[in-house]
């Protein structure tokens, strides 16, 4: 068996998303850009999907036939509780307290 090409085309860096788990979804019938987001996680990791975002919206304006411009783009959400930036940056854990 024969390794798929698009197996080594990372489209999400953060979470290591491929270009073959974004188009077998949308082969698969999943064309809305938030089902994706929460299916993969793209657009979710610490850059929140100013590289991969625009990438899935012409991957999946390609598949579908639209435009890129006709795809919104998925809702931002802000954290339920407040993150402090320690924990962001990866110096403090989630329980510490100032």
């Amino acid at each position: 068996m024969t390794e798929d090409p698009r197996e080594k085309i990372i489209i999400c860096r953060c979470n290591d998303v491929t270009l073959k788990e974004i188009e077998d979804l949308i082969d698969g019938g999943i064309i809305d850009i938030e089902e994706i987001k929460r299916l993969l996680r793209v657009g979710m990791g610490p850059c929140q999907g100013r590289t991969c975002l625009p990438l899935v919206i012409g991957i999946l304006a390609r598949k579908t036939g639209q435009k890129p411009d006709e795809i919104p783009l998925p809702a931002t959400r802000v954290p339920v509780r407040p993150v402090m930036m320690g924990v962001l940056a990866g110096e403090m854990g989630d329980d510490d307290e100032e």
